[in-house]
């Protein structure tokens, strides 16, 4: 007794983005799709969780990015607060 497995293609998973600029720009398209109101639930509610982990993976860049700018500035970096005041 085989049992048949499902041969329909599961929804495909969107790639992960190349890059920080690839993932803004397709989060902007992403955005404007939803803005404009033309999109079935179904695909709203898909281009949100897309759109979620966008931000996700851009958030992860930009933190890498600043842990970077830290170790290269070093003690450098100094809050805004204290040159506005200086």
């Amino acid at each position: 007794m085989s049992k048949k497995l499902n041969s329909e293609p599961a929804s495909p998973v969107p790639a992960a983005p190349v890059s920080f600029e690839e993932a803004m720009a397709e989060l902007a398209a992403l955005v404007t799709q939803m803005e404009s109101g033309q999109l079935p639930l179904e695909a709203s509610v898909a281009a949100y969780a897309r759109g979620s982990e966008l931000v996700k993976y851009c958030a992860g860049q930009l933190d890498k990015v600043e842990s970077q700018v830290k170790v290269l500035e070093g003690d450098m970096l100094k809050p805004f607060a204290d040159e506005v005041q200086a």
